[in-house]
């Protein structure tokens, strides 16, 4: 078994646990260390709510975000490939409400209220955003093999302008930040037209502050204008986002057209193709690395519910037990920021890991700070405990599970054949072209590279390396790819080249420069006839 399972009685360690998967030791972890810790400092009221069964054991899902006619339910469409029970589509805001896109053995709907009573489903604790939201909220069931690996979250499409000021009828940000803890991914999609963020897209992508390593961003629409304006949009928007998303790294950006339809522009279709299918295995991953994504929230969420304990005992701590207390209530309100540095010094805690303060301090307006509880230093130790000892071995057992039974990759629909065919992405390109051709297709350029080779003054019909480099050099190529050039090259391994290596070479050199990617080995159809081994 792990290192970490001390075998003792009926195969328990000393704290009684054994766990089968990673998921049911995320949940015992939580259960038992974590949630305590919550209850009693009122973790749930200031922060998220209490974790329940399904929000480990549901799969990955994926929220898509973005204004209005920016092509979420159609992207949607074009993963699925069919459409899917409440699917509306139009250059209006036609998604009202928030759509979860589910397997189901049966295609139909489940309305937001029958929802959130459903202990199979992770969406329980969103009843308390009322019925506003739940009137605005269904499951959309069907079966189709994309669902069976992922869930996908379409959400209603932000508005702009004066629209923006209706009100929706409950905290739209709130929603979001609710989706955003318990996502695998965040796509922003955004249209090669509307590249404006509005301050509800602003307010909605701060939401998901700290869940930058979730958020992926996705150009749609973008064969609708030409290379030049496209450059021009790709900065744009990355100016954009800039002001919204602060952090120092830049985010990923998939340019694309993300529906079956013709492209209107085809003069970038490769660099589309090449796009679509990086985006595709960003999502195809999500199965292999779900539990891993659940390990880091349970984690982010352990640190920052220990940082809420040590601010609200403070706050207990500093009251008086009987006069004045309004007024220090106030007091140590307003000096939430400062208290914020003396707990960092004390606890040597990150700044980061500190909830936001202005928003801490609207919160603990309605809080008498007298029923606050005081530090208990146990549950602290607990939880210390859990991520010093308990979260390494749950490390050990994801790795023992990948290595036992990969998770499926998303399969089906627009991922289906997405690799392989000639259709799939570099397909007679590079390497691959001549792959099922009967010539040996370094033949067809082979006349002038002999030329070449003739020049080089061969000997017994062979160049050494030192002439070979003299001409390869001239590609201006880095030495390290010339150097994996020639050990392709070089089939017989003697350190000389014949005219066929030559000529090999020189396809190699060539395909280097447009750009195409050398193999890690010479694949068969580019050794040459010479070499090729005796039937």
């Amino acid at each position: 078994m792990f290192s970490w399972v001390k075998q003792e009685q009926g195969g328990r360690n000393k704290d009684g646990e054994m766990y089968q998967t990673v998921t049911e030791g995320l949940q015992s972890l939580y259960l038992k260390k974590l949630l305590p810790l919550e209850e009693t400092y009122l973790f749930h009221d200031f922060h998220s709510p209490a974790l329940e069964a399904a929000d480990f054991q549901s799969k990955p899902m994926v929220l898509l975000v973005g204004q209005y006619s920016t092509g979420k339910t159609t992207f949607i469409r074009y993963l699925l490939e069919q459409d899917f029970p409440g699917m509306r589509i139009g250059p209006e805001p036609t998604t009202d409400g928030f759509i979860a896109v589910m397997h189901g053995e049966n295609e139909g709907i489940i309305p937001g209220n029958a929802l959130v009573v459903d202990p199979r489903k992770p969406f329980r604790k969103l009843n308390a955003f009322g019925n506003s939201f739940l009137n605005r909220f269904i499951c959309s069931q069907m079966p189709n093999q994309v669902l069976q690996s992922i869930s996908i979250i379409d959400t209603p499409g932000i508005l702009s302008g004066e629209k923006q000021r209706i009100s929706r009828g409950y905290d739209f940000a709130e929603v979001l930040r609710w989706f955003g803890e318990r996502v695998d991914r965040i796509i922003l999609l955004f249209d090669a037209h509307k590249l404006d963020i509005s301050d509800e897209f602003s307010e909605a992508i701060r939401a998901f502050k700290g869940q930058d390593d979730k958020i992926r961003v996705v150009l749609n629409k973008a064969d609708q204008v030409d290379t030049q304006q496209l450059m021009r949009v790709y900065g744009a928007l990355m100016w954009s986002l800039g002001k919204v998303i602060n952090t120092p790294e830049v985010v990923r950006v998939y340019l694309g057209s993300f529906w079956g339809k013709p492209l209107q522009n085809t003069e970038n279709r490769r660099l589309f193709e090449a796009e679509s299918q990086d985006l595709f295995k960003d999502i195809q991953s999500l199965p292999r690395n779900a539990a891993l994504r659940k390990l880091n929230d349970l984690i982010k969420r352990a640190r920052l519910a220990k940082v809420h304990a040590y601010i609200i005992s403070y706050l207990k701590k500093e009251m008086p037990s009987l006069f004045g207390r309004e007024k220090k209530k106030e007091e140590l309100i307003s000096r939430l920021p400062e208290i914020y540095c003396i707990l960092q010094r004390e606890h040597h805690i990150s700044p980061g890991d500190f909830p936001n303060v202005t928003k801490m301090q609207d919160m603990l307006q309605h809080y008498d700070f007298n029923k606050f509880p005081s530090l208990k230093i146990k549950l602290i130790e607990s939880v210390d405990k859990m991520l010093a000892t308990k979260i390494a071995g749950l490390m050990s057992m994801i790795r023992d599970e990948e290595s036992k039974a990969p998770p499926a990759m998303v399969s089906g629909g627009a991922f289906e054949g997405s690799q392989d065919g000639p259709f799939g992405r570099g397909y007679g390109e590079g390497v691959s072209a001549g792959a099922d051709a009967e010539d040996w297709i370094v033949s067809r350029e082979k006349h002038r590279y002999d030329e070449l080779f003739y020049m080089l003054m061969p000997v017994n019909g062979k160049i050494t390396g030192v002439n070979a480099k003299k001409e390869m050099m001239n590609s201006r190529l880095p030495n390290t790819v010339l150097g994996k050039i020639w050990k392709l090259a070089d089939c017989d391994q003697d350190g000389m080249l014949d005219d066929e290596e030559f000529a090999l070479a020189q396809h190699l050199i060539k395909i280097k420069l447009e750009g195409f990617e050398l193999p890690g080995e010479l694949p068969d159809h580019l050794v040459p006839p010479a070499h090729q081994p005796i039937s």
